[in-house]
């Protein structure tokens, strides 16, 4: 078996059932213990768009609210919805939302532990995440960090970094490649690496600052155009809508072959795809969000936590739900395009659902995964930048840039089977020490949140200093 068999298989039991059922059982968990926090949610929403002047921090709410999102909205929220159907059938898509719903909570949970324990550097920037509430929440009373706080802060961003280069990089520059050419044929893949190594790099080499700008006005339209086209074609497939949605809910709960059997089938198969494409689709519970939610200027954690998340709302809850619901409405509506079996992936099964569409539906998918994939390589590039300044310091920021952008051409020119299968397994291995940190916090996070949330404190100024690091 070559290199990337074996990695694949590793990547099979790395995502695998335990894997979700971490994640799964610390999303219902985290939701009992924040005394379900999605009943915020309208309220979230409504200061996701309000500032919190005077506060501090390198980017406005609304900023970093839009930075996470671009990490996340990507093109899973297309081509991994479909995936999920092709695997698991329609009744994934149901599994898939039930993860955003509950997923809620840990976005909540572990954006307010980035934010409690967020540092600055000696230039007044603010650094946050996993690896520095690992390194301030268990440090003991002389000073002194136990040697399994101290791994679960240097595992979490060794992991971070490689998932970033691979997922952030290399696979999306790889599918805004395969989108172009695949409707523009004849463009070499060396001018698009190029044009999108040249795009990517104008942005991130200004900083969070440069990134969030971009993100402020990219992801609103390039989302809200998407879903406005999605519910256009909703309304085509208008006379087969309810039956779609009663089909995914009866697949969720019943073994049912659907489309003559070409679609998967089976409760377990459909639990199993749906919460790991929903799991991955929102990256709740990675700990890659918080690390720009740590540098948004609010006057507590709990504000910003509200703020962050609901990020899964918009990515999981919606976006994920209205593609699933125009997939399968659209096979019901055309149901010649899956039979035979011919299509066995995801975005195949994007691309000849949305043809379906006159005049629309090809346009809807192009621009949709052009601008998801490019928001989804500016989001991660600021995660791994703060990554590579916890390991290394400031020194390594310029290296590790110049190193995304590389891998991201490279990608876009169908080089690294490796390096994608590599990210995956990086993402999942990310989680793990992110995902322990914050059930270890969850008291202390539960404890808080009554007084910030439920008790009315949330315009209360966080009375503890954020502390300068020297050195880096």
């Amino acid at each position: 078996m070559d290199i990337v068999g074996i990695l694949n298989q590793i990547d099979a039991v790395v995502w695998g059932p335990l894997m979700i059922c971490l994640l799964l059982g610390s999303h219902i968990f985290l939701t009992i213990r924040t005394g379900f926090i999605q009943r915020k949610l309208p309220k979230a929403i409504k200061m996701s768009v309000v500032n919190d002047e005077g506060s501090e921090g390198d980017v406005s709410q609304f900023g970093a609210l839009v930075t996470a999102l671009a990490g996340t909205i990507g093109t899973g929220s297309i081509v991994g919805v479909a995936t999920a159907i092709i695997a698991g059938g329609p009744g994934a898509v149901f599994w898939m939302w039930l993860t955003g719903v509950f997923g809620i909570a840990t976005k909540y949970s572990e954006v307010y532990a980035a934010v409690k324990y967020r540092v600055k550097d000696h230039k007044g920037e603010m650094l946050g995440g996993a690896m520095y509430a690992w390194e301030r929440a268990f440090r003991r009373k002389d000073g002194s960090l136990p040697w399994w706080a101290k791994l679960g802060a240097v595992s979490f961003a060794l992991f971070a970094i490689v998932a970033t280069i691979g997922t952030g990089s290399a696979v999306q520059s790889a599918a805004m490649t395969g989108i172009i050419e695949s409707n523009f044929p004849g463009i070499p893949e060396w001018l698009i690496a190029l044009v999108i190594a040249i795009l990517v790099s104008v942005v991130i080499f200004g900083g969070v600052n440069s990134i969030a700008r971009v993100c402020e006005w990219l992801v609103p339209i390039m989302a809200g155009a998407y879903a406005l086209g999605c519910l256009v074609i909703m309304g085509m497939n208008a006379p087969v809508l309810g039956e779609a949605v009663g089909l995914i809910l009866e697949c969720a709960f019943t073994p049912k072959a659907a489309f003559g059997g070409a679609v998967g089938s089976g409760i377990m198969v459909a639990l199993q795809f749906g919460c790991a494409r929903g799991l991955f689709s929102n990256e709740s519970g990675l700990g890659s969000a918080p690390i720009v939610a740590a540098a948004a200027a609010t006057k507590n954690p709990a504000r910003q936590a509200l703020v962050a998340m609901t990020g899964t709302f918009w990515s999981t809850v919606v976006i994920c739900a209205i593609t699933g619901i125009v997939l399968v409405s659209t096979m019901l509506a055309h149901p010649g395009i899956v039979e035979g079996g011919s299509i066995k992936e995801g975005a195949a099964l994007a691309s000849a659902a949305f043809a379906t569409i006159p005049y629309l539906g090809t346009p809807i998918l192009v621009i949709g995964m052009i601008s998801f994939a490019y928001s989804t390589i500016l989001g991660w590039s600021y995660y791994g930048n703060r990554c590579a300044t916890y390991l290394f310091g400031r020194r390594a920021i310029l290296p590790y840039q110049i190193l995304y952008v590389i891998v991201g051409f490279l990608g876009a020119i169908g080089v690294g089977d490796v390096v994608w299968v590599v990210s995956d397994i990086g993402n999942a291995l990310m989680a793990i020490p992110n995902i322990i940190m914050v059930l270890l916090l969850s008291g202390m996070i539960a404890r808080e949140t009554k007084h910030y949330v439920y008790e009315g404190h949330l315009d209360e100024a966080y009375e503890e200093d954020i502390p300068v690091i020297e050195g880096k």
